[in-house]
Parts: structure tokens; sequence; C-alpha cells
């Protein structure tokens, strides 16, 4: 865990630091996400009450049950989404140099003008994006995601975007690449294996790989299991680095065979988990991030940080795609794991406060007011 004083030198290193000479590709997923409030009671045509929070919207559910219900929602803004969108929009915004491929639209879609704007390419590699409706409470959201398009993400439709090289150029240069929402495509593990053995094996540096499943509930047991089998076959190329919530990491757990932990698990029983995730999957790194806490498992420096916790976050959704943003800085900023899961907790908690992403010298003064503690912990 950080010191007050380790944060600030970590401040010191953000604001010293070349982040344009940190170039990350990011892929796969672009989604238009509409963000929602669900209406739990409504005074006037400017004034209502939302449903706080993920309990009660469930009992709202459940009164349903056996007759019709109706409620309002009110639609409070359209974002640009996906992880791979969410991490490069995190990323840029830092300095990184960022090259974006995803189902992005053709043409692409006005909603990721903005993010396109900041990196360094932007490609899109689809038809069209996923569509998601996000319900936001206090205590997280829930995503209902429309994804039938996402289909057509094929390792051949795949292989006729490399054809130009562009993928092949950006992974060349790249100290990190990142692979997100496998869980959406229901192609993606074909895809891993054509970009394993067309494009990372022959690459001649050693990239760190993060990878972010994005919630496995909706896949079946065989489709995990067939995925977590290749995870190890990016090793060979470079480390990497698995990323997951509470949730994600309880559901490999049951699958690969390993006790799941509780919701209210403490920082040790988290990291003790990740470790034995680690082992089992035979890969460099698990991370498992919570709302209060983030925990990193490897070899050699296990590591776990309290976050700088925010009771009424402005927005939340992304704020996980973030907290990558700040792992991949440290990743390509040679950081140590302790320095990379401050960075991630840093980075995400500027988002939840202020609904975009952190640049550089505001990371920097965000590092050094939780070390002053400015920030609730």
């Amino acid at each position: 865990m950080k010191s007050a004083t380790d944060l600030a030198v970590l401040a010191q290193r953000v604001d010293r630091a070349v982040t344009g000479d940190c170039r990350v590709v990011t892929g796969f997923d672009g989604f238009v996400d509409e963000m929602i409030s669900l209406v739990g009671e409504r005074r006037s045509l400017e004034d209502f009450t939302p449903v706080p929070d993920i309990a009660t919207f469930g009992q709202l559910v459940l009164s349903a049950a056996g007759h019709s219900s109706l409620r309002e929602i009110v639609v409070n803004d359209v974002h640009p989404g996906g992880c791979a969108v969410n991490l490069a929009d995190g990323l840029a915004s830092l300095g990184a140099q960022v090259d974006c491929f995803a189902t992005l639209g053709d043409p692409v879609h006005a909603a990721f003008q903005e993010t396109a704007a900041k990196c360094h390419g932007f490609h899109s590699w689809g038809r069209e994006p996923g569509r998601t409706l996000a319900f936001e409470f206090n205590d997280g959201k829930l995503m209902f995601s429309a994804v039938k398009q996402l289909a057509e993400f094929t390792p051949e439709r795949v292989r006729s975007f490399l054809e130009g090289g562009v993928y092949q150029t950006a992974c060349a240069d790249a100290r990190v690449i990142a692979l997100t929402d496998w869980t959406l495509y229901p192609h993606m593990t074909g895809v891993w294996r054509l970009l394993q053995h067309e494009v990372f094996a022959k690459l001649r540096q050693r990239p760190h790989f993060l990878i972010d499943l994005v919630d496995p509930s909706s896949r079946s047991a065989s489709d995990i299991l067939e995925m977590t089998d290749i995870l190890r076959n990016f090793e060979p190329v470079g480390p990497v680095n698995l990323g997951l919530n509470g949730n994600e990491a309880n559901i490999l757990c049951r699958l690969l065979g390993l006790a799941p932990v509780p919701a209210e698990a403490t920082p040790e029983e988290t990291l003790a988990q990740a470790g034995a995730l680690r082992t089992r999957l035979e890969i460099t790194r698990v991370i498992i991030h919570r709302i209060p806490f983030a925990v990193s498992a490897d070899a050699d420096d296990p590591c776990m940080q309290p976050g700088p916790y925010c009771p009424n976050p402005k927005k939340s959704t992304g704020a996980g795609d973030r907290f990558n943003a700040g792992i991949s800085l440290g990743l390509a900023l040679g950081c140590d794991p302790s320095d990379c899961l401050a960075l991630g907790c840093a980075v995400s908690g500027f988002f939840v406060r202020n609904a975009r992403s952190a640049m550089q010298r505001e990371l920097a003064d965000f590092l050094r007011q939780w070390a002053g503690g400015g920030h609730e912990i």
C-alpha cells in the first residue's frame, strides 16, 4: 500500500514523464452508450428523484412479477463507449500515443468524434457499433447491450482488416497492447488465436498485454474455459496482465476449481484470490479491482491499494476502463506493480469525480491531493 510520501513521489514522476513516448494499441469493442437514470418519483417536469441503488431497483422488479409495470427513464447523455474506446480516451487524455481499432461503424458513428480527435490513430473494424443502455445508480450500474451485430467480428473479417498492415505497424511500436471485451464478441477467442499467430508472434519487442474480459456471466462454461486455455499463449510474446472486477474473478474461480471470495472480501483475501488465479492460468499478473480497493498479484511483487473512494460519483460507467488506463500508463512507463496499481486507482478516482478523463498535470495534482488526505479513502 502506498504511503502519502509514496504518492507524492509518484506525482512527481507523472509530472516529469514523457507520456508521448508511450505507445499503446487498444481493441476491439466500440459501443454507443446511453446514460440513463430511472425515475423513482417525479414532482414536476424538471424535478424528480432517481431510484438510488441497485437493491431498490431489484425490489421494484420483483414487485412487478405477475402483472405489468411502467417506469420512466431519463436519457441523460449519449457517450462513446466500449472498453477499447474508453481506455483509448483515458490514455490519450494523459498524453499517450494511442491507436484504437474497434467496431466504430461505417462511417464512424458521430459519438466517437471527440475521442478520435485525441488519438494518434482511430480505426473502424466494424460496420456497426454495439449499443448499451447504461442504468446508473449510486452503488453501481446495470448495462443492457445490443450486440447481435458484433457476431460479424470473425477471424475471417479480421484477417481482411490486417491486409493493410496498419494494425501490425501500430503493434510493432507498442509498449502495451490492450485486448478488451472478450465476452460480447462471440468469435473473439478465434480472433485472439489469429492475432497470436499472424501478428503477435512476429513482434520483435516484448509489449505488455492488458486483457479485460468484461463480465462473462452470459457465456457458457466451455467458452470461458476455452478462452482461459489460450491466455498463456500470449506469454511468449509479452507478459499478460489480466484485469478483473470482483464478480469476474469469482466466475473464473468457480470454473477453474478455485474458491470464490465473498462480496465483502478483505484486500488480503482478494490478493490471495488473485494469486491463485495467476498460478492456475499460468500468466504474469492478475489484477482485481473492487470499489474500495485494488490488488495485483504476480510472482515477485504482490500488492494492494485502497482507492480514493468517492461516495457520490458524477459518473461511474467507464470508471473501470480509466482504471485500466492508469494501469496501462504505468506499464508503458516501466513502473513497478504498486505504482501501476496506484495510477489505476488515481485515474479512476479522477474520472468518477469529474465525469471525464484526466490530463497528465491533473493526474499529478490528484495524486498530490490524495497524498495530502484531500480525497476520502
